[in-house]
């Protein structure tokens, strides 16, 4: 009989104690998933990234003594660094986009149900944090935008890519995950993480957030 899993170690970082309470309660309800501890502000979260050693991060961004913004990119330097989800209101983080470009592997909205923030956790422990389709299409346009030549770089640095690849940052941008890839694209699971582990390298990109941007300034997402 195989040991069950180790636990996803999570850290919970928000300077409201009663949304701390609430992800806790969320969190410690799976049997797959333990908080190590929690943090008020961004000084504190990455002090605790540092001894507590983290699998996950469910990261506020607007705290008052040391931002979201700037404790991702901190915990970015760490080794290994944790997987960062960024928690948020989103029409009121005007930073949630710098905080993905500077390694955070999602986000998740506050007032998402029980299952996407367990489902977000556990993604991002996989190495494959997800943001829902519509949310993701709404977060793209925030960041890009229209710009013919923005357009024209990112297509230049795609032409590193196979036809294949290029199907599979297509499934990346609109959100599916390695398990849907394979789905819609016909191949195995194992593949399509494969082939997502080399768009990342080929393109030097930290995550798929920052693959999906990049599909989308190209248009290929239009």
């Amino acid at each position: 009989m195989s040991a069950p899993a180790t636990p996803i170690r999570t850290l919970i970082v928000d300077d409201e104690w009663m949304v701390r309470a609430m992800l806790r309660t969320i969190l410690e309800a799976a049997p797959d998933v333990t908080v190590t501890g929690e943090a008020s502000d961004g000084v504190e979260a990455v002090a605790a990234a540092r001894t507590l050693r983290p699998d996950v991060v469910l990261m506020d961004i607007r705290m008052p003594r040391g931002d979201g913004l700037t404790a991702t990119q901190r915990m970015a330097r760490l080794t290994p660094p944790p997987h960062v989800v960024v928690l948020t209101t989103f029409d009121l983080d005007e930073y949630v986009h710098t905080a993905l470009l500077h390694g955070a592997v999602g986000f998740l909205l506050k007032d998402a149900s029980a299952a996407d923030m367990l489902g977000a956790v556990r993604s991002a422990a996989r190495g494959d944090a997800m943001i829902s389709p519509p949310v993701t299409r709404r977060l793209l346009r925030t960041l890009t935008g229209p710009a013919p030549q923005r357009r024209g770089d990112a297509l230049r640095r795609l032409a590193v890519l196979t036809d294949k690849e290029r199907e599979v940052l297509v499934a990346v941008g609109g959100g599916l995950s390695n398990s849907e890839i394979a789905a819609t694209l016909y191949m195995s699971e194992a593949t399509a993480k494969t082939h997502v582990s080399r768009i990342l390298a080929k393109l030097g990109l930290a995550n798929r957030v920052q693959a999906a941007i990049l599909a989308h300034r190209a248009g290929l997402l239009d």
